[in-house]
């Protein structure tokens, strides 16, 4: 589902990276007029590379850019997120959707610094930039049908984006999906490395590894079975990969994914108390 609907106003808070990539989607596939696309962005270089990038408008001030949008967008930084939301205070119909991909940004703080209803939070990960990312996302209780459907298309531009209706959720997607990638980065520089000890150029082992996860990923999901099953499937009794799985859970692998995860998940708990 992408939101099609040529009619609708899209306003950015911010116009880093993130930003960016939704909007390049929004423009390339999703149906909305470059025109009808507004980035409120601090700094006149980035105004400049978006505006020549994409054909939307930009703009130095954030209340300019957000005027008249159906869905305002919060991707600044966090660290800046109350001082942009400052300049908003008033300016926003209370009917206008904000959707906000701010880290650790609750739906309470939000609402107490713009005095709106209709709020979607979301949580998207790095790999959305290319339009392979994994979101979860979550809307109040007054964001109608119509403002869910809106949001959730404009999120599944980046990838996957599953709804939960409880905000609690977005701490442990954070944890798991949003930084997740970092996980398997690691993992993959270890395979680099091991490869490299094997005796293959570093280039090679680079673009073996790569490969590996990419194609194991894509193949779990097209198969539909668990990885569990997978992974039983390829380990031959007595076999190299057997030995090298047991190896694997020798070195505690499973456990420290497990604590890896639960340590992030209450770190991410901890931040968001400390911006309450």
């Amino acid at each position: 589902m992408a939101p099609s609907d040529a009619n609708h106003t899209i306003a950015f808070v911010g116009g880093g990276t993130m930003a960016e990539a939704i909007l390049a989607r929004l423009v390339a596939e999703g149906g909305t007029p470059a025109d009808r696309i507004r980035v409120g962005e601090p700094i006149a270089e980035r105004r400049q590379v978006l505006e020549d990038t994409y054909g939307i408008l930009a703009f130095g001030d954030n209340a300019e850019a957000v005027s008249g949008a159906d869905m305002v967008i919060l991707a600044t930084k966090p660290q800046v997120l109350v001082p942009a939301l400052g300049e908003l205070r008033g300016v926003l119909d209370s009917e206008t959707l904000v959707l906000s991909i701010v880290a650790g940004a609750t739906i309470a703080q939000i609402h107490a610094l713009l005095s709106i209803e209709t709020i979607v939070r979301a949580m998207p990960n790095t790999p959305g930039q290319i339009g392979e990312g994994a979101t979860v996302w979550v809307a109040t209780e007054q964001t109608s049908q119509a403002q869910r459907d809106l949001a959730g298309g404009v999120l599944e531009l980046l990838g996957l984006a599953i709804e939960v209706h409880e905000e609690r959720y977005l701490n442990m997607a954070t944890a798991l999906s949003g930084s997740g990638p970092a996980y398997v980065f690691l993992f993959v520089e270890a395979m680099v490395e091991a490869g490299v000890r094997l005796g293959f150029a570093r280039s090679v082992a680079e673009r073996l590894a790569l490969q590996t996860v990419r194609g194991a990923a894509i193949y779990a999901q097209e198969t539909g079975l668990s990885p569990a099953e997978l992974r039983a499937r390829v380990t031959s009794p007595g076999g190299t990969t057997a030995e090298g799985l047991y190896q694997l859970e020798r070195g505690g692998l499973r456990a420290s994914v497990l604590e890896a995860v639960q340590a992030a998940y209450q770190r991410a708990n901890e931040l968001g108390r400390s911006k309450a």
